[in-house]
């Protein structure tokens, strides 16, 4: 255990916490893992997300920084009222069991049923607040408003609307400009998470500052792109089905040639293909 925790201390050591300030009460953090959504203000601070467990610190420091800039703020504390877990990952939950000693955790259902199956994961890092398809937060003069549409990243994600600073973290129902995780053994769906995105779509302002759960800052045409290559992959990969191509004539071939570069690191055009396969002929 003590050589894995000196492992972890030597990958994120160069890690730096970086802020971006998006309205006078909502900042976007990145560092290494999901992509953190802070509200801060005279209410306190809530964040959403909360990356690797190492990161707790930086990331604390971060938000005290910011808080001591926030309007009203006061004497209020810098340490996070409540977090809001988008789903169960460790590279969005790791911090939890920090954070979770202040604050308040909140998350879908099936987060809880996920986190508690680890039994390395302790009481304090488990949502203690968990919700069906909506809750609303009223915080920092904004309603925070969480949304569950169903399985598409996992079984349990969420997206966080500020209704009143136009707002959205979408969680990793969004991974910006590259092909997404769909994690099929915890209960995501291909389908479900192009749907899910397409309802999403049509409650957002034209002007809407979208918070992906991987990559910069977002627009809503650039969500939309994301939705529009999700709609010509799934249909790709039908027609290769309707034509009983084998996994490896479908491998052979490819993607379609105008997202050849959406492939990374995590998800390869070939693990994207699989997961496509997989999903689709069943």
């Amino acid at each position: 255990m003590a050589t894995n925790a000196i492992a972890d201390d030597d990958r994120f050591k160069g890690v730096k916490i970086t802020s971006q300030k998006l309205t006078d009460n909502v900042y976007l953090f990145t560092g290494s893992g999901g992509n953190i959504g802070v509200s801060s203000g005279e209410d306190g601070v809530l964040i959403i997300d909360d990356q690797f467990a190492p990161l707790a610190d930086k990331i604390s420091a971060q938000l005290d920084a910011v808080h001591q800039q926030s309007p009203n703020a006061g004497t209020t504390s810098s340490k996070p009222k409540y977090v809001v877990n988008t789903h169960y990952h460790g590279d969005h939950t790791g911090g939890n069991s920090h954070f979770g000693h202040a604050g308040t955790i909140l998350a879908h259902h099936n987060v809880l049923k996920r986190l508690s199956a680890n039994s390395d994961i302790p009481k304090q890092a488990l949502p203690v607040i968990t919700y069906g398809d909506s809750i609303n937060i009223r915080f920092n003069n904004d309603t925070l408003h969480v949304i569950h549409l169903g399985p598409g990243h996992t079984d349990g994600d969420s997206v966080v609307h500020w209704q009143d600073s136009n707002v959205i973290h979408m969680g990793d129902l969004y991974f910006k400009d590259r092909f997404p995780y769909v994690d099929l053994k915890g209960g995501g769906s291909v389908i479900g998470y192009r749907d899910n995105i397409d309802t999403i779509l049509h409650t957002l302002a034209d002007d809407i500052k979208i918070i992906p759960g991987h990559g910069d800052l977002a627009t809503k045409s650039e969500l939309r792109a994301f939705k529009h290559m999700l709609d010509d992959n799934i249909n790709w990969m039908q027609q290769q089905l309707a034509q009983n191509k084998s996994l490896e004539e479908i491998h052979a071939a490819g993607v379609p040639q105008q997202y050849k570069d959406w492939g990374w690191r995590f998800i390869t055009e070939k693990k994207w293909i699989d997961t496509l396969y997989q999903d689709l002929s069943k």
